[in-house]
């Protein structure tokens, strides 16, 4: 007698079935994605849970989208793809998602099992080994073989792209494993809750007591203090110490942009190298010091550095430190109560040291006055800070320099765009921006205005990230504006996007700077070899493009961006602003010796 378990519209579960139960079961309320023959199984399977689809228009761009989704969610973005060119379409946003941390999990049809394995069957979309191109990109690769496998394969790739660091992971299953019936009952629970990165307790005394005995401790906070949820706790540390902190392009908004420690993210600037040099213990939480984060590997600690870091890979990866592998949030709520610990113990020390000295001065009185010699004031001068300034101080004393430096350049037009938009932008809206120069502004001189609020693709790099990673922003909460910001160039990664934003209604308004071509390149070259090649572009009137969509456009200039801006971010639905404009990058600072 069969034991297979129909649906209530009497249809026989499949693999397709076990996949969507299993995605419901682990939490899931949001898949991305978009059909294609071999993965037909999971897609008709969706019609019948209570899953909500969003589907795109290119896989990369669902990539993207499942990506800032991952990010603005703290959680995980399942994405649904076929096999062969569906798949390999999805690496590029795949790498930016391993890059910046962010959960993807990734699931893709195979060919039938009997072409698994090198054979040459000729399947349509066949590889030689599909899932080999996904190992040097992802956390983990994982194949389910059969469909009782299915809800466990799922499991534990959920489980691997949520523990610490985040990061996206791929899941194949042949296509006829998805359509074979299945006598397993529904998928109701699975577990994969992930283990938790705690840091060593000895490893958090040293960097205490490292730290609470620093004169300039300062704190260089990156995109793993945002991913972890960790702004609170990185904000009491550095108040109890009153370091001053820097954030990375990828921590932007981790502290607060207008708080008097804080070093904001000119990270492209020598006066911010220098500061972070001079620090005698540096303390970096969740960056590897990679190129962006220390001005292209210019940056040469004199002090102590403690790095708190959950990819074990990058620990130590680029300078000696008293490493400590962990989660951020867990490493910096650990340090807090040492520091405050060591604090109150330095406290009670310094009130028994004045009774001492009250003592010893008395007796001094008795016997006669005693010469001090150079070591004690020498102690002494140390004791009272001499000759070095209030942390608040020399924070305002650097962004001064900074300011001067960029005032020194004639870029009054890039800062009054990036002005405009920082005004038109609600403060908590989200902004995401894709690869170009408005956006390396943008990871310096703007301010989020809130947490999580900026997502960019400065991780990996590519093309292509602002637009469709606002649609994912926007299918996470759909009751606040996202704003997009693409150059020309990048634009036309993601223009059949538009179709996907006026299907959903989602709130996105896309800013696209159109300059004639990829201008960021354009000034590479020039300033390399004395003109550029194969940075020109034909592009459309995307004025008119957009409005083909159904989507309400405009063409602005710099002196009514903010209001064309404001306008478009508080009405309804979807909305494009196009800004004819070329705009010049600051000079750079890692090119002087």
């Amino acid at each position: 007698m069969s034991t297979i378990h129909p649906t209530a519209t009497g249809h026989r579960r499949n693999g397709g079935d076990l996949v969507v139960e299993s995605l419901a079961a682990l939490g899931a309320g949001t898949v991305f994605g978009l059909p294609g023959q071999h993965a037909l199984g999971v897609f008709d399977a969706l019609r019948r849970s209570a899953l909500r689809y969003v589907g795109l228009r290119v896989e990369n761009n669902a990539g993207f989208a499942a990506d800032a989704y991952a990010r603005a969610t703290h959680g995980v973005a399942p994405l649904l793809v076929s096999t062969g060119p569906g798949a390999l379409m999805t690496l590029a946003a795949l790498q930016e998602a391993a890059a910046g941390s962010a959960a993807v999990l990734a699931i893709g049809s195979q060919v039938p099992l009997a072409g698994i394995g090198g054979g040459r069957h000729g399947y349509l979309h066949e590889l030689t080994d599909q899932s080999a191109s996904f190992r040097g990109v992802v956390k983990s690769v994982h194949t389910a073989r059969t469909a009782s496998q299915i809800p466990s394969a799922v499991a534990a790739a959920w489980e691997s792209a949520l523990s610490a660091p985040h990061g996206p992971v791929w899941l194949e299953i042949p296509q006829d494993v998805l359509l074979a019936e299945v006598d397993i009952p529904p998928v109701t629970q699975l577990d994969a809750t992930p283990r938790e990165l705690l840091p060593r307790p000895e490893l958090i005394a040293a960097a205490a007591s490292r730290l609470t005995r620093a004169r300039r401790p300062v704190i260089l906070a990156g995109g793993g203090v945002v991913r972890a949820g960790a702004e609170a706790e990185l904000l009491a540390l550095a108040e109890q110490l009153r370091a001053p902190v820097a954030t990375t392009f990828g921590g932007k908004g981790a502290f607060p942009w207008e708080h008097p420690l804080s070093l904001r993210s000119w990270m492209e600037d020598r006066h911010t190298t220098t500061f972070l040099e001079d620090a005698d213990t540096l303390l970096v939480v969740g960056s590897g010091l990679g190129e962006l984060s220390s001005n292209y590997h210019t940056f040469r600690p004199l002090g102590q550095v403690v790095q708190i870091e959950a990819d074990l890979g990058k620990l130590e990866s680029n300078h000696a430190a008293l490493g400590i592998h962990a989660d951020a949030r867990a490493a910096l709520a650990a340090l807090v109560t040492a520091v405050g610990a060591a604090t109150a113990a330095g406290e009670d020390e310094a009130v028994g040291k004045d009774e001492r000295d009250g003592q010893a001065a008395e007796a001094r009185a008795d016997h006669g006055p005693r010469k001090t010699g150079p070591a004690e004031e020498a102690e002494e001068a140390g004791e009272a800070g001499a000759g070095t300034p209030a942390p608040e101080a020399a924070v305002a004393a650097l962004l001064a320099r900074v300011h001067d430096r960029i005032a020194g350049q004639q870029l009054d037009l890039e800062q009054r765009i990036l002005a405009a938009v920082r005004d038109a932008l609600p403060d908590g809206a989200v902004s995401c921006w894709d690869m170009t120069i408005l956006a390396y502004w943008a990871w310096s001189a703007f301010d989020p205005r809130g947490t999580n609020a900026l997502h960019s693709a400065q991780g990996a790099g590519g093309l292509g990230y602002g637009y469709p990673a606002a649609l994912g922003v926007a299918v996470a909460d759909p009751a606040r504006p996202v704003l997009a910001v693409s150059g020309d160039g990048g634009a036309m990664y993601s223009i059949a996007e538009l179709a996907t934003a006026r299907q959903y209604d989602l709130p996105v308004t896309w800013l696209i700077v159109d300059d004639g071509g990829y201008g960021i390149l354009r000034e590479y070259m020039t300033d390399a070899f004395g003109e550029a090649t194969a940075t020109e572009l034909t592009r459309p009137d995307f004025v008119a493009l957009a409005g083909s969509f159904g989507i309400p456009a405009v063409r602005t200039s710099p002196e009514r961006l903010g209001t064309d801006l404001a306008a478009a971010l508080a009405a309804p639905g979807p909305s494009v602003v196009v800004l004819p404009a070329r705009l010049r990058m600051f000079a750079p600072t890692h090119l002087e010796s």
